[in-house]
């Protein structure tokens, strides 16, 4: 609640900071417009739906504390590609303190999930759908960096993506396939294979996954706006992507419904269903 609180504190600070203070932001010009279509994502709909999940998982909903999970890792994800990936600025420690608090943060509240009551708790939904889209974005993102990275890497050159600029690697192919990739892979395994953790991670890979594809067609209509050129696949990737995600996301909260009335985490917070 504390560290979850903080995090909002400094998200709001860290977005409105970056959107609103002229040329606060000292990046090459190729990324202003992708770290103003993350900062307005995250403002207008990361924020408040963080609060109002903090809120209904502080009272026991187990909707409510999937969905904290979720964008709390949304966040992570943010502000570990921001403390890695911007040029220095004022809010560098901000950006490093964001970092901490939502791994930590994510890492404890999976960790006193109880998996088991989830997976009772969607007892009989259908699961078919998210295996297939979770493996898909795995192989459709690899496939997608792997085509600009693996050339550059066998012709010793820079990657496209990371020409025009000064960063030494490109960081958010590293992340992603470090990272979110195989997260998607084993997700899909897991629930395939119908283990209880399958369940838990599917839950927060949706909710991460849906609000960060939003986020990237925020940078794509920025980018379009300020005249760089989108490959026209990418933006129907991430479109078709990001509506199938949030389909099955709001599909899999309301399904929980179906199933047990109450669930329990390890550390003894009682979470409900409704």
């Amino acid at each position: 609640m504390v560290s979850s609180t903080i995090t909002l504190l400094l998200t709001v600070l860290a977005t409105v900071v970056g959107l609103f203070v002229p040329e606060f932001y000292r990046d090459a010009e190729v990324l202003l417009p992708q770290l103003y279509g993350q900062d307005l994502l995250t403002l207008v709909v990361a924020v408040p739906v963080l609060a109002g999940a903090l809120y209904y998982a502080y009272r026991g909903s187990i909707r409510g504390y999937i969905v904290w999970l979720g964008v709390t890792g949304y966040l992570l994800y943010t502000y570990a590609s921001y403390a890695l990936l911007t040029a220095f600025n004022e809010l560098y420690l901000v950006y490093v303190a964001l970092f901490a608090l939502t791994l930590f943060t994510l890492i404890g509240g999976v960790a006193r999930t109880d998996p088991t009551d989830l997976k009772e708790a969607l007892d009989g939904h259908p699961i078919r759908g998210y295996i297939v889209f979770q493996a898909l974005v795995a192989g459709l993102v690899a496939l997608m960096w792997l085509a600009e990275v693996g050339p550059a890497s066998l012709a010793g050159t820079r990657p496209p993506s990371i020409a025009e600029t000064t960063l030494p690697v490109p960081v958010i192919q590293s992340l992603d396939l470090g990272i979110v990739v195989p997260s998607f892979a084993l997700s899909a395994v897991f629930l395939w294979k119908r283990r209880a953790w399958g369940y838990v991670f599917t839950a927060v890979l949706l909710v991460k996954g849906t609000t960060l594809g939003l986020a990237v067609l925020a940078m794509i209509a920025f980018m379009l706006q300020s005249g760089q050129s989108v490959p026209l696949p990418q933006i129907v990737l991430f479109g078709v992507l990001s509506l199938i995600g949030l389909g099955l996301t709001i599909r899999f909260i309301r399904a929980i419904t179906r199933g047990s009335s109450r669930t329990q985490t390890h550390a003894g917070t009682e979470l409900r269903t409704d």
